[in-house]
């Protein structure tokens, strides 16, 4: 058999990664202004190419760990982009992840010597080259998954309220929910601790906070289940 290797075409292989945060009220975007042509200062999401000793997901790690500084985080491929000039510098297939993180636990000074900035989904500006494209496919998958995996406590601090946590998925399927459907299929996942604390950020009397059972909640992650929200409908009479 001949080795063909020295005659076929070379291109190069990109990780570009999606990180989504919450903020207690929106769903965002984590994007950086770009350093270098082609499209030099425009938006972009964070991305960097794989090395000849990575695999993909070691090149998504190392990318998010030079912006976030953090490890552990919720991380899942997503799809790739092979669009022949969609880099117009060179012929580049980028195959794209995202990630969940925490707004509240970021390492700020990493972010800032990045040129970083959190985007409402609504507000995120246009982006260089697919990227928009990429973060509407991100979007899609995060809704489909939140759907039947619990990964959503992820954008969560440890301790919250109820309410922040409908907000989030309100955030994430970008709807209004009924409170009371949402209280009973998310207390039917069992998968909550109530805490004997309260958040009084809001009211005297405050609202409860909880927490999640890690046990349970990684083996809903593993069994997964069927998470529909219903969504909160203004009957006439309430009008």
């Amino acid at each position: 058999m001949l080795n063909t290797y020295n005659s076929e075409d070379k291109v190069l292989v990109a990780v570009d990664c999606i990180i989504f945060g919450f903020d207690k009220k929106d769903l965002k975007v984590l994007l950086i202004k770009r350093d270098f042509e082609p499209e030099k200062g425009k938006w972009s999401l964070m991305g960097g190419f794989m090395k000849k000793d990575e695999t993909l997901d070691q090149a998504a790690t190392r990318v998010l760990y030079r912006l976030t500084g953090l490890h552990d985080i919720y991380m899942e491929q997503l799809y790739t982009f092979s669009k022949v000039d969609r880099d117009p510098k060179d012929r580049t297939i980028s195959v794209a992840y995202y990630a969940l993180i925490n707004i509240e636990t970021h390492n700020q000074e990493l972010i800032e010597k990045s040129s970083a900035k959190w985007f409402s989904i609504a507000q995120a500006p246009e982006l260089i080259f697919d990227h928009t494209r990429m973060v509407e496919h991100a979007i899609s998958r995060l809704r489909s998954r939140a759907s039947t995996k619990p990964i959503g406590f992820e954008l969560l601090p440890d301790k919250f309220t109820m309410k922040q946590l409908q907000e989030l998925y309100e955030a994430i399927f970008d709807k209004e929910l009924d409170k009371r459907n949402f209280i009973n299929k998310v207390n039917s996942l069992d998968i909550l601790i109530k805490l004997d604390e309260k958040d009084k950020t809001s009211s005297k009397k405050g609202s409860y906070l909880y927490t999640f059972d890690e046990v349970k909640y990684n083996k809903k992650v593993l069994d997964g289940f069927l998470f529909k929200p219903v969504p909160y409908v203004l009957h006439p009479n309430n009008r």
